[in-house]
């Protein structure tokens, strides 16, 4: 079985694309994520099966390049609706490799 995270996080909107949604997976938690072995995939993102509140749903998160073993997490529109959260809230975040 593949390594699992947890942490928290602020959900924060994109300015360059309006009512896009991330978590920033922290850099401690990145740099764990980082030490695990994974087939390479387009920019640099790496699978994962992530867990909010009763939601759980693959996607992948995706390397920040301005900040060394950082990494944001898109949350999509279905997940906040079901989880009641919206811009500034901090949630609590589960990740497993996939």
């Amino acid at each position: 079985m593949k390594p699992s995270f947890e942490f928290s996080s602020r959900l924060t909107e994109w300015d360059a694309k309006p009512n896009v949604f991330f978590v920033h997976v922290p850099s401690d938690v990145g740099a764990s994520v980082n030490d695990v072995p994974t087939p390479p995939r387009g920019f640099g993102s790496i699978a994962v099966e992530v867990t909010i509140g009763a939601t759980t749903w693959n996607t992948s998160i995706f390397p920040i390049s301005s900040e060394p073993d950082t990494f944001f997490l898109p949350v999509k529109a279905a997940v906040r609706r079901a989880e009641g959260i919206g811009p500034d809230d901090t949630v609590d975040v589960a990740i497993q490799l996939v």
